[in-house]
């Protein structure tokens, strides 16, 4: 991580709320029974199955006593349809969260997001990165050790943020403590989160998500977490990437259970935008395993999206680095000192369809890939930055370019940003 000066309540999305058979890309086999049993412990992170009162719903004929309740019919013919989005790294330095700063000491940062609200709108899946630690034990800090009000996740998930990926390399910032509070603040919020857990026994419960008839199942993990670790007998559970058989057998678990299974990977070199090594090699084996959307995170530089043929004749897709969402990070150490690669990211957008006609068959149509840009502005590197907010690249205009700091003091041109950009394959680039 670069330095930063120098460098609904979630919707709980159920058409039907069954026991769940379901059907992955290609035929996924029938979800387990102990998993549609699993308690609502942390209200949309399983799945819920709702009960009706004693009396029932009127015009409904209730089970004679000691007959179990049949469960709904699932389709057998047409389509379901769920509308996916997933964003990159939220990333909170002082100058976002000082501006956001009230009068009596509270903090709002709506304004930071609203000019993106009709890119998370419409959307029943909203998947982001949350780099930094949302929690309450904590004050406010920046680079290298970062802790953020939980007023931002507040404004997240008021944008329309359900799902939050807590799986990078500043979840131990602030150690056992912070993780836990974290976790609790979003336990609170009622959405589902994933990537960080309690304990191995939270890490190995994989989150699940049923919207439409479509099941999702959601796993994250970290490249590494900037050599903080926690101790075996601290709160809190991790799992780094280079666990390849513990991911493999999450992954074929997850397959197992649901329609969808999302993998988040920190991973990738920082602000390059170029893939290396390590997702060229470990990316084809989390699709061999199971996974159906993988979604990269941790360069804070864009990357190339593709599809990618899965082995029972599917496909998934990825994208190999989402960049990020929201910062004011000043890439200044580049390996090429080529600055301004953190201001742009990318906003992935998505349908998921399961075809009955076809055995539950999932497939991903009109897939985007919608560049954002990190607005901030200031007097000098050394003072407090202000004006800090997301905006769509494709209405981000020239007057707002002319006061961004990257171009005012480090000579940043539209031509570079357009290189940038120019990494996303043209079939997915889009502008909303």
């Amino acid at each position: 991580m670069k330095r930063n000066i120098l460098c609904r309540t979630a919707a709980l999305f159920m058409a039907l709320t069954v026991a769940a058979a379901a059907s992955s890309c290609g035929n996924k086999e029938e979800a387990r029974e102990e998993n549609a049993k699993k308690p609502a412990a942390e209200n949309v992170q399983t799945e819920n199955t709702q009960t009706e009162n004693a009396e029932g719903a009127e015009g409904e004929t209730q089970p004679a006593e000691g007959e179990a309740e049949k469960p709904a019919e699932q389709p057998t013919s047409g389509k379901a349809v769920v509308h996916l989005a997933c964003a990159g790294d939220n990333l909170i330095h002082d100058n976002i969260y000082e501006e956001a700063k009230q009068p009596d000491g509270s903090y709002d940062f709506h304004k930071c997001y609203e000019n993106v609200r009709g890119l998370i709108e419409g959307t029943d899946v909203a998947i982001l990165n949350q780099e930094t630690v949302v929690n309450d034990a904590f004050e406010p800090s920046t680079f290298p050790v970062f802790s953020t009000p939980t007023e931002d996740g507040d404004a997240v998930v008021d944008l329309g943020f359900n799902v939050i990926s807590m799986s990078n390399n500043h979840v131990l910032d602030k150690g056992s403590a912070g993780l836990i509070s974290s976790l609790d603040y979003w336990d609170s919020k009622g959405v589902v989160h994933y990537g960080a857990y309690r304990d191995e026994a939270d890490s190995e419960d994989i989150k699940t998500l049923e919207v439409n008839g479509i099941k999702f199942a959601f796993l994250g993990y970290m490249e590494h977490t900037n050599a903080i670790f926690l101790d075996d007998d601290e709160p809190g559970k991790v799992v780094y990437l280079s666990e390849e058989e513990k991911i493999e057998r999450q992954i074929r678990q997850a397959d197992e259970m649901a329609d969808v299974v999302v993998v988040s990977c920190h991973y990738g070199t920082e602000i390059l935008n170029e893939i290396n090594d390590q997702q060229i090699t470990l990316t084809p084996k989390l699709v061999e395993w199971g996974a159906d959307l993988v979604i990269g995170t941790q360069a804070h530089a864009l990357s190339t999206c593709t599809y990618m043929d899965k082995p029972d004749g599917g496909k998934a897709f990825v994208y190999y680095g989402l960049g990020n969402f929201f910062s004011t990070m000043y890439d200044a150490d580049n390996p090429d000192g080529q600055y301004g690669r953190s201001i742009i990211g990318i906003l992935g957008k998505l349908d998921v369809v399961k075809d009955y006609d076809n055995g539950g068959a999932i497939s991903f149509e009109h897939v985007k890939a919608i560049p954002v840009i990190s607005h901030y502005e200031g007097a000098s590197w050394d003072s407090m930055w202000y004006n800090c907010a997301v905006y769509p690249y494709g209405s981000y205009s020239e007057d707002l370019w002319s006061r961004h700091m990257m171009h005012v003091q480090a000579g940043v041109s539209r031509d570079d940003l357009e290189r940038y950009i120019n990494f996303i394959p043209h079939e997915f680039l889009a502008y909303e």
